[in-house]
């Protein structure tokens, strides 16, 4: 007598439900990433009636203190051409330095970063804030 099951169950595992949850979480970090402020340093931007949109090679942040920020590490005026040039060298299209600076900040520091832009062949853009000229 032959007591063996012909037909014997596969094993498998329902992946149904773990393919939604992998789904939500893509969606939730894709919607925070957008959210998500690479500029840390707290600036009241001086207003303007358009926007500024340019390609963002590198930010510099210049706040109320006249301390002067590449991204969101702190440099001073003298430090900022060789902290800029690494930067900018490796950017093979028209590299752009995106002034974000206080609206208090005298306009001195502002046309010191664009000349030192300007000698690193780089275009600079002053970031405005678009809620109406004041």
């Amino acid at each position: 007598m032959n007591l063996k099951r012909r037909l014997r169950g596969h094993a498998e595992v329902h992946t149904g439900a773990l393919n939604d949850i992998l789904f939500i979480l893509l969606l939730f970090f894709l919607i925070v990433s957008t959210l998500a402020n690479p500029n840390v340093i707290k600036l009241s931007q001086p207003k303007a009636k358009s926007d500024t949109k340019s390609k963002q090679t590198v930010v510099v942040s210049i706040d109320a203190n006249n301390q002067f920020f590449v991204g969101t590490s702190k440099v001073s005026l003298d430090e900022l051409k060789a902290k800029l040039q690494p930067i900018l060298a490796k950017e093979t299209d028209q590299p752009a330095v995106v002034i974000n600076a206080d609206k208090g900040v005298p306009i001195e520091n502002v046309v010191a970063v664009m000349r030192v832009a300007r000698e690193l062949g780089a275009k600079s853009v002053l970031a405005v804030d678009k809620n109406g000229a004041q």
